[in-house]
């Protein structure tokens, strides 16, 4: 068990959170995190680099910010007690919890948050992002999806 000291700027005020153990940060509050990491690189990078530019960048940022961060991570597929292993790789897995699809295109399809909803059901994991670096406004370029997540009342220390 260790320590997080958690540092969100959020309109411009600087938050901390303390957190006690591997696993307390909850799904809402990586979420908020990976936003404001999102909006300091695309600030300072601008759009329409390479994702593997953001990629590198953001995986980065959110270890600098503390959180464990694992990267093009093989997603296989189980049926029936068998393991296909089929090449999905999911982009970022934030504390093993949250799911982040980057991409740097001009405007997102369809198929891409069906990208996403695959990685969180064969996975089981609850949250995923995915983020368009190509959006003039990287606000516009997050989009959030969810997998059976159960939402708490909004917490105003981290809002989304």
């Amino acid at each position: 068990m260790y320590f997080y000291i958690l540092s969100v700027e959020f309109r411009g005020i600087v938050q901390k959170r303390f957190r006690w153990g591997r696993g307390a940060v909850t799904e809402n509050e990586i979420a908020t995190i990976v936003v404001d990491a999102c909006f300091q690189i695309h600030k300072r990078l601008g759009p329409g680099l390479l994702e593997s530019v953001y990629e590198t960048v953001l995986e980065h940022e959110l270890k600098r910010r503390g959180l464990h961060v694992s990267r093009q991570t093989s997603i296989p597929i189980r049926y029936r007690d068998i393991h296909f292993d089929e090449g999905f790789r999911a982009d970022l897995i934030v504390e093993d919890k949250v799911i982040l699809e980057l991409k740097s295109v001009e405007s997102t399809a369809p198929v891409h948050r069906k990208q996403v909803l695959t990685y969180l059901k064969l996975t089981d994991l609850k949250l995923g992002l995915l983020i368009n670096f190509g959006s003039r406004l990287i606000k516009d370029g997050i989009t959030r999806l969810v997998n059976r997540l159960e939402e708490t009342a909004t917490n105003p220390d981290f809002p989304l």
